[in-house]
């Protein structure tokens, strides 16, 4: 059973989407929910249906005392590792918020070093804590966005279906087509595929 840490009036939630696929930044949301404005039915982003995140989503930001998002591009991602560019991504989200908070609660199990807020790391926060599932749906959200938008830019890519996860179908279209400037380097499906290339 989680219990909220005592005396903290502003509490955010954070969380990541993004470390799994292929193509793309790490997104972050941080959030500070209002206690007197609840919101219904915030869950992990994952367990949601599309329709439903878009829908809370709008409500969040509405609601919410404060929300933000962070990221750390592909480059970033090769350049630091997977988890250094999500935790470097989280702090940018926690200093974009307009009102700072007093307590950041932190998806996961790791708390980004630069936040100089007093946090705790939640595994499963996302299931556990409303503020850290509505930093999910706001990330989560955002992400599919960018996938779709990148989907226009390169059809043949089918990123609006598989996101950018390495899906047998994204893989087989990393095999046809080659890696884009998008698509994270050091991840060893793309690695593969750019090796293959030089050779």
């Amino acid at each position: 059973m989680f219990e909220y840490p005592q005396g903290y009036e502003l509490i955010a939630g954070v969380d990541e989407v993004g470390r799994g696929p292929l193509v793309g930044a790490v997104v972050t949301a941080a959030v500070i929910l209002d206690p007197n404005n609840p919101i219904e039915g915030l869950a992990d982003s994952k367990k949601l249906t599309e329709k439903k995140r878009l829908a809370l989503a709008e409500e969040i930001k509405q609601k919410a005392i404060a929300w933000s998002l962070g990221r750390a591009e592909a480059e970033e991602i090769d350049k630091l590792n997977i988890l250094q560019a999500s935790l470097i991504a989280m702090t940018r989200a926690v200093k974009s918020l307009k009102i700072q908070p007093h307590f950041v609660l932190v998806d996961g199990n790791k708390i980004p070093k630069d936040l100089n807020i007093p946090a705790q790391a939640i595994v499963k926060g996302d299931s556990l804590v409303a503020e850290i599932s509505a930093a999910s749906i706001l990330a989560k959200v955002a992400r599919d966005q960018e996938m779709e938008a990148l989907d226009r830019q390169y059809p043949e890519y089918a990123f609006a279906q598989h996101k950018g996860y390495p899906t047998k179908l994204h893989l087989e279209k990393l095999a046809e087509f080659g890696a884009l400037p998008q698509h994270r380097r050091s991840f060893a499906p793309v690695r593969k595929v750019l090796e293959s290339c030089s050779t």
